[in-house]
């Protein structure tokens, strides 16, 4: 097997994997987890599975391609690996989350249309009353919730890799979709979407949506994207939820949001401070369904890293552009 170029990968694929992702690179990967050692070992890399400090030229001076396990990279926003003027290819794993965090957004969905979070309290608590709804108003401060996915409208904002999937399964429940994204040009709709938008024609989107998924990646455009004009312009039974992440959102607005009911409520995977301070008022309020940034987590996250990769080196080794290539002038 040859032994260029010089792969090293932090991110620990089974042997059953790495034995694909070398057949695909026809060269040899070694695979160092501890992050000292993996750093030391950098110097005649030149392609790299991981993440690397500010200092990443120092210790690989031979990089020409770095392929992130992860689907965004705001890890790396301020890092110069993504100035182009670097000279490094740096690609992401988009893709690799698309089946798990559609699947978490209708069941957060699911679990706000029938106060979900309120009856597993009741459960635990062993209480059946004559009436649910009188139980769960009195108690929780909140109608017990009889809503359905059906018929409704699901506005996204961000028709990207997980957008669509979402797309998809909306109109597997019946739903209609309008989603924005980032370049739309002269009227361009998306067989995905029932009406897709220009990203500056968001507060359209909301308006008429009676869900709202977040799916946009962080970038200094995103950051606070859904401020207070943008929660104001949502309707008043809307629910929101961000699988994006935190500091997409005003989050100090949402609590108001919240609080105020400009909106019925909000799931959240994701927060502006990870992990939420404990005094947050997030996790009190009834109308919130709150996860610590599970939505990516799947048992299927290594095989699918390991296919965007694979497919990665094959293209790499024939001189093909590479998949989910990072473009400085969109931040993603």
């Amino acid at each position: 097997m040859a032994t260029h170029p010089n792969i090293i990968s932090r991110f620990g694929f089974s042997e059953y994997l790495l034995e694909k992702l070398r057949d695909a690179a026809q060269a040899d990967i070694t695979v160092i987890e501890e992050k000292e050692s993996f750093n030391r070992s950098l110097r005649d890399a030149e392609i790299i599975c991981g993440f690397l400090p500010n200092n990443w030229r120092e210790l690989a001076p031979n990089l020409r391609w770095l392929q992130s396990p992860a689907a965004g990279l705001d890890s790396l926003r301020g890092n110069s690996i993504l100035e182009p003027e670097s000279g490094v290819i740096v690609t992401t794993a988009s893709g690799v989350h698309i089946t798990n965090i559609s699947e978490y957004v209708f069941g957060s969905m699911i679990m706000f249309n029938r106060s979900w979070p309120q009856l597993l309290d009741m459960q635990k608590q062993r209480i059946w009353p004559p009436k649910t709804a009188d139980y769960v108003e009195e108690t929780y401060h909140i109608p017990f919730r009889e809503r359905e996915l059906a018929g409704q409208t699901l506005g996204i904002i961000g028709m990207g890799n997980i957008g669509r999937r979402i797309a998809q399964v909306a109109h597997a429940f019946g739903m209609r979709v309008l989603a924005t994204r980032h370049s739309v040009h002269n009227g361009e709709q998306d067989p995905d979407a029932d009406q897709l938008f220009p990203q500056e024609n968001m507060h359209t989107v909301l308006g008429q949506s009676d869900y709202v998924v977040i799916a946009v990646p962080l970038t200094n455009k995103t950051e606070k994207l859904i401020g207070e004009r943008e929660l104001r312009a949502m309707r008043p039974h809307a629910y929101l939820v961000n699988i994006a992440r935190g500091k997409v959102i005003d989050e100090e607005m949402l609590i108001r949001a919240l609080q105020e009911d400009w909106i019925a409520g909000a799931g959240l995977d994701v927060t502006a401070t990870e992990p939420l301070p404990k005094d947050s008022p997030l996790y009190s309020l009834p109308n919130v369904i709150l996860t610590p940034h599970i939505s990516g987590a799947t048992n299927h996250y290594e095989a699918r890293l390991a296919e965007i990769f694979a497919d990665n080196l094959r293209r790499y080794r024939a001189g093909q552009e590479l998949r989910n290539v990072y473009q400085s002038q969109r931040g993603y």
